[in-house]
């Protein structure tokens, strides 16, 4: 059990809500916004076990893979670019128990925010198969009924496969994952070609800093999914849509409601004494499952064009998603502006990025506003007017204005520029 196994090892960090809670009630967010570098087991949600800002923290996500808080990006990075096969287990841990009469509402699901659209499962991974190709990826569910969900699609794969099933007159078999490992939660997050198999990607990154594959197994579905999750639900992607939302998005805004496809939900299947994985909307532990998997990708962008590109980081403050910082160590002058351009190619929903030299640490929010203070000045920025941005920032109007900060030092000048040290 992946959740189990890491929580085991962290007692220290984590509380234990023993309290019953009622699942309509949002208290599940008080609790969890109020300390987010903290993990909370509830023993009684709706009757069920769930634990919430499991890997709200990249020193947490370090800490179960056995690496440093700063090389997550660089596994992630080759996992990313080195797929490697997984392994086939006779069985899944989740096999232990099968249930046929499914009733969603009666599972340790909440309500986060007053204005949601319903309950909501938000740490649900999706596995599907159509036409040869596999996805794993995530999406927030709405549960509408005892075996039915609305899921929010965007256009990707998923989305892809849906469709082709769709205009084929069929519904599409699907499995949800809760209670998942962080490897495979990053692989399923990541923004990869439609022809790469992220539970590959999860395996390579399993094997990488666990040094072990990752291991799948057959549902009764005919559906390979990870043999170590808590829940898997199976089900169809059915022809029908349905009002989804409003939902509070990475932004901590609420998303409007709008028609998306209906889930039914046939079997379910679950470990011994599970436990419900809690993404909190809008926290940080949604901040860097879907940041993070970015990171590689402007790393990587940037690197093609200043060789000498050290660390990236999406930051919190900016959802892990809208802002971001750079740390690169200059050839010519010009090298600023040229990261800035290519940290908005390889993420074109950021919409503000900082550039500092190898000295500062991307992780500390005051080094890097210092460097700002010290180096950076109003002819170094970058404005980049009516480009296409992210639609899940409210201030955008279809379009948005990107702006790159230049806060390197002039080269040739280091000395004027450099913090004193007793060294």
């Amino acid at each position: 059990m992946a959740i189990r196994a890491f929580l085991n090892r962290m007692k220290e960090d984590f509380s234990t809500i023993d309290r019953s809670i009622d699942p309509d009630t949002c208290e599940v967010s008080s609790v969890l916004l109020e300390d987010q570098d903290r993990t909370f087991m509830f023993e009684d949600l709706n009757g069920g076990k769930a634990v919430g800002n499991l890997f709200s923290t990249r020193d947490k996500m370090a800490r179960y893979m056995g690496i440093g808080r700063d090389d997550l990006m660089q596994h992630l990075m080759s996992a990313m670019s080195d797929p490697r096969p997984f392994e086939v287990a006779d069985q899944g841990e989740w096999m232990a128990n099968v249930v046929e009469d499914v009733d969603l509402t009666r599972l340790p699901i909440p309500r986060y925010f007053p204005e949601d659209g319903g309950r909501y499962i938000t740490a649900g991974v999706i596995v599907a198969e159509y036409g040869g190709k596999r996805n794993i990826s995530f999406h927030r569910m709405m549960v509408m009924g005892k075996d039915c969900m609305a899921v929010r699609l965007v256009p990707r794969h998923l989305f892809t496969m849906h469709q082709a099933a769709k205009e084929a007159g069929e519904e599409l078999r699907i499995s949800i994952c809760v209670g998942l490992c962080p490897c495979a939660l990053l692989a399923a997050a990541a923004s990869l070609d439609y022809e790469v198999d992220e539970l590959e990607v999860a395996s390579a990154l399993r094997l990488s800093t666990i040094g072990e594959p990752m291991r799948v197994a057959e549902g009764p579905n005919g559906l390979m999914v990870p043999a170590n999750c808590d829940y898997v639900l199976e089900g169809r992607l059915t022809l029908e849509e349905v009002d989804e939302g409003p939902f509070v998005d990475i932004t901590g805004t609420y998303d409007h409601v709008r028609k998306q496809p209906l889930i039914i939900i046939d079997k379910m299947l679950h470990v011994d004494d599970p436990v419900f994985h809690l993404l909190q909307p809008g926290g940080n532990e949604h901040f860097l499952l879907m940041g993070m998997p970015r990171e590689p990708v402007i790393f990587r962008t940037v690197r093609q064009t200043v060789p000498r590109t050290h660390a990236v980081r999406l930051t919190e403050g900016g959802c892990c998603w809208l802002n971001g910082v750079v740390s690169i160590s200059k050839n010519k002058e010009g090298d600023g502006v040229n990261a800035i351009m290519a940290a908005f190619s390889g993420h074109p929903s950021m919409k503000q990025v900082i550039i500092v030299d190898s000295d500062i640490d991307v992780f500390d929010d005051r080094m890097v506003e210092w460097a700002m203070a010290t180096r950076f000045q109003g002819n170094r920025m970058l404005v980049v007017p009516d480009s296409a941005g992210s639609s899940l920032d409210p201030s955008s109007s279809g379009t948005t204005y990107k702006v790159g900060y230049d806060a390197t030092m002039p080269l040739g000048k280091e000395d004027l520029f450099r913090r004193a040290t007793l060294d």
